[in-house]
């Protein structure tokens, strides 16, 4: 979007193209400051209508950002292809390098990434995400979402949950491209199956499952085991046309029965689930013979072309179970990358807590300040760039680790600190009632005091009978002691003449900043009441705290980050008749 007249429809068209660039690249959020940063750094001879071009481009954001992902790149790919472009060798924004991928050959990368949509993401279950994604981009490569969904029993999908997986992956910064369900593939792992049953690779046990496990255990295979294929595709083709019940029969990969994990001997690759009584969301009852996670993996693994699978260090007995399935069929295992468990230190990770802790009314929803999934960090405020960074400085070490939020919330305010509007909050307020003001004074403040082009907070304050009444914090009202100077921050200095619970008395003195540093003053922030609203903040253990805001703040589009000078970082949630609501996201 470089060259060109500024003028008119072409400054328009250059601020809607970067706010699209910088919705599609981070979740579908624009930034105003990050687009206005851009726009400059672009155009520096735009630099005198920063006033000017920053309206223009607090619209365009928020316009954009009411728009889908998909909307954003359509739009974006007809007026500036060449942004769009940007984000594919952006590579995420990482914060760090990845290590080289063992085996990779640039354009032929092919990763994978197969949530079961029982749930959202969180900070666990989004590190195979993104170092699969990220790895792809880096190699040119492609990235494939594939829902592990085969499961209508215990592991039951959600139809709701496949659509905020993949909003969940479009935040974080990890657009598939290609999307998969595996109860939709069904015919495709039946045919492999009959084939491998025909090649005496695998047979199918009516043993019970005690009885299993018993022989199993002792190295001895099921008297199925060793009946002719005609027979167990005879069973098979029984299993396909409703023979069997729940239970009565399970399809199995023939191993190594001496084999030292027991687990891996002769796994199971096919089960009956009664469908009528646990109908699948996508499929319903049209199936009742079901594929298990090793079996479908492996399958749709080679089909796709994957050549790298990242998974947790849990999975390596997967991986020792599917080589079997390779093995027969002559195929090529992908190269995988275990590492191990990522927890964060008080963040609740295990989908079954979240998802019982919802229904006990626990949690409010997968969005509860107090969880650590990615609907939850996303509410609060902590950037999808944050939460990649975290995941790349892990990186892919097979043991296990746990990072702390403080660590989360480091990497995310130094992202912040150089967007995020800048406001003044009350949440303990007193008021303070500053004599000696004639008429009115003028309050003049920066929305950004590094970022002059985000325009500046400009209030008048209207004294009556000569005493102008403020709301301070109630801590500075504490350490307000008579005699003690105070710079009310972008406004006034003034001199504290008493001091009590409910009230601080002061008088107006003349100077301004230099002046009151001379005078060892305490530089505080206000709000003043006719230019303030009601400002709820929902903090990180899910409780409340009411106070107020100034009211420019209710000009920023939900979704903004914000900065309460002296206090902490919020998101702005919404913006109802009876006030903001923001949400806590850090010191």
């Amino acid at each position: 979007m470089s060259g060109g007249s500024a003028a008119g429809d072409d400054l328009e068209l250059l601020v809607r193209a970067h706010a699209l660039a910088n919705a599609y690249r981070h979740g579908g959020r624009a930034d105003p400051g990050a687009v206005m940063g851009k726009i400059l750094a672009e155009r520096p001879d735009l630099r005198p209508r920063a006033r000017e071009i920053g309206e223009l481009v607090r619209r365009a954001c928020a316009a954009v950002s009411s728009m889908s992902p998909d909307e954003q790149r359509r739009e974006l790919e007809s007026v500036a292809p060449e942004l769009l472009e940007d984000r594919r060798g952006d590579r995420g924004g990482r914060g760090q390098a990845l290590p080289p991928l063992p085996g990779a050959v640039r354009g032929a990368v092919v990763t994978r990434f197969a949530p079961n949509p029982d749930s959202v993401l969180h900070v666990g279950s989004a590190r195979a995400a993104v170092l699969s994604h990220d790895y792809a981009r880096m190699y040119d490569g492609r990235f494939l979402l594939r829902f592990d969904d085969t499961d209508p029993r215990i592991k039951r999908s959600r139809l709701d949950l496949y659509d905020a997986v993949l909003e969940d992956l479009r935040w974080l910064g990890c657009e598939p491209d290609e999307v998969h369900r595996q109860s939709e593939r069904m015919e495709i792992y039946y045919g492999h199956m009959e084939r491998l049953i025909g090649m005496g690779g695998a047979y199918v046990d009516t043993c019970t499952q005690e009885e299993f496990r018993r022989l199993v255990r002792s190295s001895r295979p099921c008297p199925d085991r060793d009946l002719p294929p005609e027979v167990h595709l005879d069973r098979w083709r029984g299993m396909l046309a409703g023979e069997y019940g729940e239970g009565a029969a399970v399809v199995r990969v023939k191993t190594d029965l001496a084999h030292p994990n027991p687990a891996v001997r002769d796994w199971p690759a096919f089960r009956v689930i009664d469908t009528k009584r646990n109908p699948h969301p996508v499929t319903g009852s049209k199936y009742a013979v079901w594929p298990l996670y090793n079996w479908a993996s492996a399958v749709d693994d080679h089909l796709m072309g994957v050549t790298h699978v990242f998974r947790g260090q849990e999975h390596a007995t997967n991986a020792e179970k599917q080589r079997y399935v390779y093995s027969y069929f002559g195929w090529e295992y992908p190269t995988a990358v275990h590492y191990g468990r990522l927890m964060i230190e008080g963040g609740v990770l295990s989908k079954s807590e979240i998802e019982r802790g919802i229904r006990e009314g626990r949690f409010t929803g997968y969005d509860d300040p107090r969880l650590a999934t990615l609907r939850a960090l996303r509410r609060r405020g902590i950037l999808p760039a944050a939460v990649r960074e975290l995941i790349h400085s892990v990186g892919v070490k097979p043991s296990d680790a746990t990072v702390s939020w403080d660590n989360l919330l480091a990497a995310n305010r130094k992202l912040l600190d150089p967007v995020a509007p800048r406001y003044f909050a009350v949440m303990d307020p007193v008021e303070l009632r500053m004599s000696g003001v004639r008429d009115e004074l003028r309050a003049e403040m920066p929305r950004h005091p590094q970022n002059p082009s985000m325009g500046r907070r400009l209030y008048s304050l209207r004294a009556e009978g000569g005493v102008l009444a403020l709301i301070i914090e109630g801590s500075d009202a504490a350490s307000a002691a008579p005699g003690s100077a105070l710079r009310l921050m972008g406004l006034a200095n003034a001199r504290v003449i008493s001091s009590s619970p409910g009230l601080v008395e002061a008088e107006l003195v003349p100077g301004g900043v230099e002046e009151a540093r001379a005078a060892g003053a305490r530089f505080i922030h206000w709000v003043h009441p006719p230019n303030s609203v009601r400002a709820r903040v929902v903090m990180d253990d899910a409780s409340a705290r009411v106070g107020l805001a100034e009211s420019a703040a209710a000009s920023e589009p939900p979704g903004t980050v914000v900065q309460f000078e002296r206090m902490f970082f919020a998101r702005l949630d919404s913006v109802d008749p009876d006030g903001l609501t923001f949400y806590y996201t850090s010191g």
